[in-house]
């Protein structure tokens, strides 16, 4: 498995994302109250260590991986799927490209 983020940091991470959803009263939501809920209830003590705690750490790094991938996802649709459609001198600008120009310095023919 691979190396984890510390659980503190895994929730704030988790935290961070629901203030970028939800805006500045995400305290309220439900979801932070379930967040909250539940890396209390799996907190770490000096007496107890557990697969359940270890798995429910998994979990939330897992949820914060889903949550930035999506938060991300979001971010580039919006970027290239916004604008509608794009003519080919545009398209090939955004990877870098020219289009080729016939010899009397003229562009391709509509």
């Amino acid at each position: 498995m691979a190396s984890l983020s510390p659980p503190l940091r895994v929730c704030r991470g988790i935290l961070k994302e629901l203030r970028a959803i939800q805006g500045p009263s995400y305290k309220q939501s439900l979801a932070y109250n379930y967040v909250m809920e539940q890396f209390r209830k799996n907190k770490v003590t000096g007496e107890r260590y557990c697969r359940a705690q270890l798995e429910a750490h998994h979990d939330s790094h897992t949820y914060l991986c889903l949550l930035m991938s999506t938060r991300s996802h979001l971010v580039l649709h919006n970027l290239y799927h916004s604008k509608g459609e794009r003519s080919p001198e545009e398209v090939a600008g955004l990877v870098g490209l020219r289009m080729p120009t016939q010899p009397g310095g003229k562009g391709w023919e509509k």
